[in-house]
């Protein structure tokens, strides 16, 4: 199955999809109006890609530290869409890694299993 990575602490939106055979990522700016249409971002991205949310098996949402927005609405979203859908989502941050300065988007989901990151629990890290 295929799992999505949401990345909306930073200055971009960064969304991933990743299955056993290729990536595929994008990212937008990081605005006030891309925050509110978050939801359209990840719907347009997956319908690009002919993937529905059926379609994905696990979530993989940045925890921070960065914007108090950007993590705010990833949640938000990321907890809706596992209400609705059923899919298991992990919260990470590069923090929670001990290689964290070479740590990459597409080793996310192996690095949350190493580390015992736990599915399903949000503690955002917010900047001040």
């Amino acid at each position: 199955m295929n799992k999505l990575i949401i990345d909306a602490t930073k200055n971009e939106i960064f969304l991933m999809i990743m299955n056993k055979d290729i990536n595929y990522s994008i990212t937008h700016e990081n605005t006030k109006t891309n925050y509110e249409k978050l939801t359209l971002l990840i719907k347009e991205f997956l319908d690009k890609k002919k993937l529905n949310l059926k379609d994905i098996s696990q979530i993989y949402v940045n925890r921070g530290p960065g914007s108090f927005a950007g993590i705010r609405n990833s949640f938000s979203i990321v907890k809706a869409i596992h209400l609705a859908h059923k899919i298991d989502y992990y919260s990470f941050s590069f923090d929670d890694f001990n290689e964290k300065n070479e740590v990459k988007h597409e080793n996310i989901p192996k690095l949350c299993e190493k580390f015992k990151v736990e599915k399903n629990l949000i503690n955002p890290i917010y900047l001040s």
